[in-house]
């Protein structure tokens, strides 16, 4: 009498492509300059091991993130007579995107002026699906002249190198700038959408700043070249369900970057940002999302006057506290230039409603204050508050809004308009 027995059966077929099949590397098929051995070392398996289509959709998603391609193709190859029974390769096919891209934009807002941008992006220039990015600048705030290199991938999937260098000039209500600046960081992602990075930064240049002396109390004028060395890290934790327009879930956001300045006016220091934003919908399908953020900074170990106007914390335009201009929020000195800050806090609400096909409308309440300590503190909070529009298009929402700011100060204008791709957070 068997009490009970036990079988072992050897898999000898497999679903999706037939008798159990052994992959034995990548075959790309299609000319052009990306580099085979690259393609090769994205793939997610090992000479011999066993066919996976779970396998094949990640080589195929890895080459499609990179950006440059129109299209990829990954599948299994036909039978061969001439590779080992039971043995396989996987043969890729790309399309090129072109290899290069001449771009050119304007912007204009009532808060931070108006600009000009051209682009001209070069595709696969080293074979590895990188991208080479050279940027020309015009605008009342920013401009700048600089190239910046993508190389995916870079040393293990998912990780990607960005080589940065850039001549700058910035001309804000708060300080003057002329720089040079170089970069360098590592990105792995995480998941489809988040990701932690990693790198350092080098800044030489030239500041003209009007500057609060916390010791006499009184507003200074200075000139001083610096040379700024900076370590960079952030991170980047996405759990909702549309990078462009969120209808649930949550995102939480954070940087630390430890800095030694040098010239006149050494110090160091560590700069440290989070925000935290998430996404209720209140009815079926989305109809109506309830929307809030949050953001906290504060500079630790560093003092008012001699952190860089450039490094302090400022609020207020489309991105921070709708209803005021660009680094209005916060206290102004006596000849109305922002006095930056060691701290900062920020909140806003949203309620987003589709009211007619493709139209939402959205009414929203802002707030921020800037912080002369290293704890955020909320004794000169300031609010704005408005409505908006927005149109979706498959790639993502138009938005339009219109903000005023609530007990309006002399110097604060009377409402703002801000134009964008995508919601406001």
């Amino acid at each position: 009498m068997v009490d009970h027995a036990t079988f072992t059966v050897q898999p000898t077929y497999n679903i999706a492509a037939g008798p159990l099949v052994r992959l034995n590397g990548v075959r790309l098929e299609t000319s052009g300059p990306t580099r085979p051995n690259w393609v090769a070392g994205l793939a997610p398996w090992s000479e011999g091991e066993v066919y996976d289509p779970d396998d094949v959709a990640e080589l195929e998603r890895r080459l499609l993130e990179t950006g440059v391609f129109d299209g990829v193709g990954v599948a299994l190859a036909p039978v061969d007579q001439t590779t080992p029974e039971g043995h396989r390769p996987i043969v890729v096919t790309l399309t090129d995107r072109p290899r290069r891209i001449l771009e050119a934009g304007a912007t204009f807002s009532t808060a931070e002026g108006s600009g000009v941008d051209l682009l001209w992006t070069w595709h696969n220039r080293f074979g590895r699906a990188d991208t080479l990015v050279w940027q020309a600048r015009a605008a009342d705030i920013d401009s700048r002249l600089g190239a910046d290199l993508s190389l995916p991938h870079w040393g293990r999937p998912g990780r990607t190198l960005r080589i940065s260098g850039a001549l700058l000039n910035e001309d804000t209500d708060a300080y003057r700038r002329t720089a040079v600046a170089l970069a360098a960081d590592l990105r792995q992602r995480l998941g489809k959408t988040s990701w932690f990075s990693y790198g350092i930064g080098l800044d030489a240049g030239r500041y003209d700043e009007n500057r609060f002396d916390p010791v006499t109390q009184a507003p200074i004028n200075f000139e001083r070249d610096l040379v700024i060395l900076t370590g960079r890290g952030s991170a980047y934790l996405d759990r909702s369900d549309d990078p462009l327009d969120p209808t649930t879930g949550w995102r939480l956001s954070g940087s630390a970057q430890p800095t030694v300045v040098g010239g006149q006016g050494s110090s160091a220091f560590v700069r440290a940002e989070a925000q935290a934003t998430a996404y209720l919908p209140l009815q079926d399908n989305a109809t109506t999302v309830l929307a809030g953020r949050v953001r906290l900074g504060s500079i630790i170990g560093g003092e008012e006057l001699t952190v860089p106007s450039d490094r302090l914390f400022y609020s207020g335009g489309g991105g921070s506290v709708r209803g005021y201009e660009y680094q209005g929020v916060g206290p102004r000195l006596p000849d109305n230039t922002p006095r930056g800050g060691l701290s900062l806090f920020e909140a806003a609400v949203e309620i987003r409603r589709d009211v007619w096909r493709n139209f939402q409308a959205v009414a929203f309440l802002d707030a921020g204050a800037i912080g002369f300590q290293e704890t955020p503190n909320f004794n000169n909070l300031r609010y704005g508050a408005g409505l908006g529009v927005r149109y979706r298009l498959p790639f993502g929402p138009i938005r339009a809004d219109v903000a005023f700011p609530i007990d309006r100060r002399e110097g604060d204008a009377d409402f703002q308009i801000y134009v964008s791709i995508g919601q406001a957070f």
